[in-house]
């Protein structure tokens, strides 16, 4: 979990026109990694990871004068991490006239052309499996699963119940095993 007074301290700085870019660099460094594997889940392919991170850190850079600290700083970033990929993948969809099922295999196909896929190990066939799940349920399930995170936290940042998240979340499972179990 975040350092939340360390956070508090970030926040302040850049208030401060003076340190707001060292500050925000440090905001950089601290989540970058947790967020770009966050996205990189939801998305499969490193080169959409890399452009939805940016997006973020520029939409972040924007709004972070107005963050009003009602939730804990990491809260919001995922937030706004999970509602980026959300909008990449829905604009992918859009632009290709293709069905979901081609959707599908073209993100199958982008993690096959990985050069360290192994189709055999449980891994990739993990990660396979999580690329059938629906937007929403793929992002329950990452938070859950390779985030930790506790459903509390997870209703502030994707913004619906607990009840549902642990619905989802267990749909997504089956879904899973369903998938690794019969393939």
């Amino acid at each position: 979990m975040a350092d939340i007074s360390d956070d508090k301290e970030l926040l302040l700085l850049f208030k401060n026109e003076a340190t707001r870019e060292a500050a925000f660099t440090s905001i950089v460094k601290k989540y970058q990694e947790k967020l770009y594997w966050h996205i990189r889940r939801m998305l499969a392919d490193h080169d959409d990871a890399n452009d939805v991170v940016q997006n973020m850190f520029i939409k972040v850079w924007k709004n972070l004068e107005n963050f009003r600290e009602d939730s804990q700083l990491y809260t919001w970033l995922y937030r706004i991490a999970t509602n980026e990929s959300l909008s990449f993948l829905e604009q992918q969809k859009k632009r290709s006239a293709t069905s979901l099922s081609d959707d599908e295999s073209s993100v199958v196909n982008k993690l096959q052309a990985d050069k360290d896929f192994d189709g055999n190990k449980l891994e990739w066939k993990l990660q396979l499996a999580i690329q059938q799940l629906p937007e929403k349920q793929k992002a329950v399930f990452n938070l859950r699963y390779f985030e930790e995170m506790p459903y509390e936290e997870m209703s502030r940042v994707l913004e619906t119940s607990e009840g549902a998240l642990k619905a989802s979340y267990h749909h997504a499972v089956k879904k899973i095993e369903d998938y690794i179990l019969n393939r």
